[in-house]
This record gives C-alpha cells, structure tokens and sequence, in this order.
C-alpha cells in the first residue's frame, strides 16, 4: 500500500501548491509519456548551482580544482540515490510492470534521477529560493561532514599519483568476468601493479577498477 503523498511532503518539508508537479517528478518514463525526464534535466541543473553557491560561500580559500571535487562528491547519483532512500522515495514511484517487476524502486538510477527530478518540481512550484533551502536541508549531513579536498580523489587518480611520484609502473586494469543481464550487468576487475595484484567487483566496470585500486593502494602504502 502506497503511503499518503502527505508523508513525503512531510519527509520534504514542502508542500506542494501545485501537486501535480510533485506527481510528475514521481513518474518514471515506463509509467506515462508524461514523466520526470524534463524535470530531472532542469533539477540536474538546479542542484549543481545551489551545491556550487554554497562551497563558494563557505569554503573561500578552495581552489577551483578542489571546490570541483566538493560537488561532485555531492551530486553525484551515489549520493542523490542515499538521500532518496533516507526518505523512503521508492514508496512512492510511479513505475511501469516491467520495472516494478525487476525492483526498479531500488534501481540507483531511478532514485537518484527522481530525486533531481523533486528539486526541478520544488523550483517550479516555489521558486529558487524554496528549491535552494530544500537541497541545503536535505544535504545537511553530507555539507557537515565532507571531507578534505584531497580525500575526495578518486582511488585510481590517487594510485596513480602515488605510483607516478615514486617513478613506478602505472597499473593494468584487467576485466575478469561480466555476469548479469545487459541492464544489470556485475564486473569483476583485475588491478595489477608489479608482482601485486588486487582484484574487485562492482555494478559497472568503473565502481570495480575504483575498489581494485582502493585494495592496491591499501597494499602498496
């Protein structure tokens, strides 16, 4: 049983004036030809500006390079689909049979897209200014505790600057098996740095070479 839409208002703190702009950022492409695609595209960019305007403000001696590692550590779809599940979005999707019937409310994907999608319907509905308190607010945790700049290089960058400042080999990073349908596929990656070898799986190629390098760099150092 879908929970009352008040709920998530609730969970949002905002109540919409215009509900069914709410409905539509709920809606997923397999539902209706009315979906949340244009309001994903419009929260994408509302997202990146408010996350941006407060890294401005609040981190005045960041460079442009570290100030570019803060947001998007933020926005992210990781990040975006957490917050969706803190606030039990998946209750409330409009998804078609076919992705209801293959877990689609837990889809990274869909929640994080759904989750842009809120934030373009807030703006609509309220302004700018409602949609730059809605995201503040839910990224208060994550805006309290980021860390440093140099923390949020992404392991393969900081085993291969490692590796670079000691004049050693860059790593070889090998696929060793794909397993799942083409919309859901696991990879297991081979990260090779000498005679050293860490190995490590992960939902698309990328999240398994990051953990393979992550290991590596746990090894070497």
């Amino acid at each position: 049983m879908i929970p009352p839409i008040s709920q998530l208002c609730g969970s949002l703190g905002y109540t919409f004036q215009q509900p069914d702009l709410l409905d539509e950022a709920l809606t997923h492409r397999s539902a209706s030809v009315r979906n949340n695609e244009r309001l994903e595209f419009l929260g994408d960019a509302l997202l990146s500006l408010v996350i941006a305007e407060y890294l401005f403000e609040h981190y005045p001696k960041a460079s442009e390079g570290e100030l570019s590692r803060l947001r998007a550590s933020l926005v992210k779809g990781e990040t975006l689909a957490e917050l969706a599940r803190s606030l039990k979005l998946g209750d409330w999707l409009n998804l078609g049979p076919g992705e209801l019937k293959s877990g689609g409310f837990r889809r990274e994907s869909i929640l994080s897209d759904t989750m842009e999608a809120i934030f373009g319907a807030v703006y609509l509905d309220g302004g700018l200014a409602a949609c730059r308190d809605l995201i503040v607010r839910l990224y208060r945790d994550w805006l309290e505790r980021l860390a440093s700049a140099s923390e949020l290089k992404d392991p393969k960058t900081r085993l291969q600057e490692y590796l670079q400042a000691r004049q050693q080999a860059l790593p070889v990073y090998t696929v060793l098996e794909v397993r799942g349908e083409p919309h859901e596929q696991y990879f297991t990656v081979e990260c090779a740095v000498a005679d050293t070898r860490a190995v490590a799986a992960g939902s698309s190629r990328r999240k398994a070479e990051q953990e393979a390098a992550r290991q590596m760099l746990g090894q070497i150092q």
